[in-house]
């Protein structure tokens, strides 16, 4: 966290319920939510999966870990480089996963909860890997000198895949508290789709906070060649950070009790920051914390609550330029300026929090109390086109955006098309300078924005300005499918719900229905565990238990599932119309044993049947 007396925010939202402006209703928020995902797609290491969307991207980084003996394949790139810093990947995770849980609606109803989960998944289950040992957390792969030097595609990678971890020799504080926020906000995300994978996050987010609180130090002491490119400022935020997502995740005390016993000393309600990053978590606590006194649940803690939502109270002020005079730091054109180097993923994130913060006092029927404060959806706007340079900002969105993004993938033609190796140096020499655009669309990635007078210059050289990372982006998920919504668009994407009579007699019925099927070692127990309206539709959770009803183990089962209209999770389509199958885990069913999936759609329920079984 960096020690500054000072304020960021954004001119984005009303307070009193997130209002939209007519102008912003120009812009397709859906589009801007659809290519921000993707974005992710083209950041993936490791062994891609069937229904990778990003097809010039390829298997990669498949050995992380075997110098060291550890598995560490898979996980994300940080920016358009190709090594894995925790750090910044963790807090990715952790916005990813903070806009699941509070617009799972909204992201319902746009269609695309089952692409988020997927985004936090591969970042999960990367950490899970990281996480052999309770006392044990690999912080990095990849090197950041070695891997500047060479100009290659991921799929080529030459440079050396060193691995680096935390132990009790070898402390970490903020990446391993970050982690754990990560791990415990992507517990609850998954909650009500895949409740196993859930608990075992829950598990890792709870040994990882235990070590990093007992284990004190800079992670960055530890593995020394990160500092240079993500230098910790301190890890008492991660650790109050930490303790917040654990009290949200488990409603056990002992995280509230931490974060209150430690307002002080960790300066939970002493900092007054002028950001919110993957470096500096504490304007991101004081919302989340905000969340537990305007619910009524501060209980004996309350007055150091009210202390919290205090700082809150006045990061938001300070975002409307009404904080007498101490004020957030804007462009002419009224954009957020806080650095010079990637600039705008600190707009998304102070973008975020008005976002929830707004939702939060909303529901609670409170008010922020600032004179003569008018806010609209500004700079979402910003970013997509009403700028000065009247220009996108993210790749892919509109006719005008940076077609020389600073990343290694998107600018060398895919290994589709060359399949040759493209060199170390050779990559500098035929690829990095030329001045064509680059052969890839980097889909959905937030460059770094504009200078402090609004200018920007479309040079892939120009990384300060061009070079897009996936802690700038994965605020943006949350906050579209927001604003989506909120401008009367119920949905864009071709696998949106259709629409249909919400009365009772047309319903789904919601009690449990069973599908036995005659002569089948396999029963159906389908219910309906939840529903609610978005955009003027009614949705539904379904619930489908499988069990194994027969005397002996079941292999490789696949199953029908006709008339599904909505995401699904916990089960995954084949290249079979209409066939699913399991994960890997799952390919044995033992005797009396279930699994389960879960889809949400409207209208009627789905028709499931046995496909084929060992």
């Amino acid at each position: 966290m960096a020690g500054f007396a000072s304020f960021s925010c954004l001119l984005l939202v009303s307070l009193v319920g997130f209002v939209a402006s007519s102008a912003a209703a120009s812009f397709d928020y859906g589009d801007a939510l659809d290519k921000s995902l993707l974005f992710f797609e083209a950041q993936r290491s490791g062994k891609l999966p069937a229904r990778q969307r990003i097809k010039w991207r390829g298997d990669s980084g498949l050995k992380d870990g075997s110098l060291q003996g550890v598995d560490l394949v898979g996980g994300y790139y940080d920016a358009g480089d190709h090594v894995k810093f925790g750090l910044p990947m963790a807090f990715t995770v952790t916005m990813l996963s903070w806009g699941a849980i509070d617009f799972r609606k909204e992201m319902v109803g746009l269609n695309q909860m089952g692409d988020t989960l997927e985004a936090i998944k591969w970042g999960t289950d990367y950490f899970i890997k990281a996480h052999p040992q309770p006392d044990v957390l690999w912080g990095q792969v990849g090197d950041g000198d070695s891997d500047h030097y060479c100009w290659q595609r991921a799929e080529d990678m030459t440079t050396p895949r060193n691995a680096y971890k935390l132990d009790r020799n070898h402390p970490g504080s903020d990446l391993a508290g970050e982690t754990a926020a990560a791990m415990a906000a992507a517990s609850i995300a998954f909650l009500p789709y895949d409740s196993s994978y859930s608990n075992m996050l829950l598990v890792h987010a709870k040994q990882i906070f235990s070590f990093a609180d007992r284990v004190r130090g800079s992670y960055d002491d530890s593995i020394q060649c990160a500092r240079q490119f993500y230098q910790s400022s301190g890890y008492m935020d991660e650790l109050l950070w930490a303790a917040a997502w654990l009290y949200r995740a488990t409603k056990d005390e002992y995280y509230l009790k931490y974060v209150v016993d430690n307002a002080v000393s960790m300066g939970g309600t002493g900092w007054a920051v002028k950001e919110f990053s993957w470096d500096n978590k504490y304007a991101g606590l004081q919302v989340l914390l905000s969340k537990v006194l305007l619910e009524g649940a501060g209980g004996a803690y309350t007055s150091t609550l009210q202390q919290y939502k205090a700082k809150a109270d006045y990061f938001m002020c300070a975002c409307q330029q009404k904080n007498n005079g101490y004020n957030a730091p804007m462009t002419p054109g009224g954009l957020l300026y806080l650095h010079e180097w990637n600039n705008l993923q600190y707009v998304t994130s102070a973008a975020f929090l008005h976002a929830v913060y707004s939702d939060y006092l909303s529901t609670a029927k409170a008010v922020l109390k600032c004179p003569d404060a008018q806010l609209q959806p500004q700079d979402a706007d910003y970013i997509l086109g009403k700028n000065p340079k009247a220009m996108s900002y993210l790749v892919g969105y509109g006719q005008n955006y940076p077609f020389h993004a600073h990343h290694r993938g998107a600018s060398i033609a895919s290994i589709s098309v060359l399949p040759s190796l493209v060199g170390c140096v050779q990559g500098y020499e035929s690829w990095y300078r030329r001045p064509e655009g680059n052969p890839n669309v980097l889909f959905g990635a937030l460059v770094g924005g504009p200078s402090n007078n609004d200018e920007f210059s479309d040079d892939r050289t120009n990384y300060e300005q061009t070079e897009p990372t996936i802690s700038g982006t994965a605020p943006l998920v949350g906050l579209f499918s927001k604003l989506q919504i909120l401008n009367g668009h119920p949905g864009y994407h071709t696998e949106r719900p259709r629409p249909y009579s919400t009365t009772p007699d047309s319903s789904p019925k919601a009690e449990p229905v069973l599908h036995p099927q005659p002569d089948v070692p396999v029963k159906f127990l389908h219910a309906i565990t939840e529903s609610w309206r978005v955009g003027g539709l009614t949705y539904y959770r379904h619930k489908v238990i499988v069990k194994n009803v027969s005397k002996r183990p079941i292999t490789d089962l696949k199953l029908t599932i006709e008339n599904l209209k909505g995401s699904v999770w916990g089960i995954y389509p084949t290249q079979e119309k209409n066939t699913y199958e399991f994960p890997q885990w799952l390919k044995v069913l033992k005797p009396d044993s279930e699994a389960t999936f879960v889809y949400v759609q409207g209208g009627p329920q789905a028709k499931v049947s046995i496909k084929s079984y060992h």
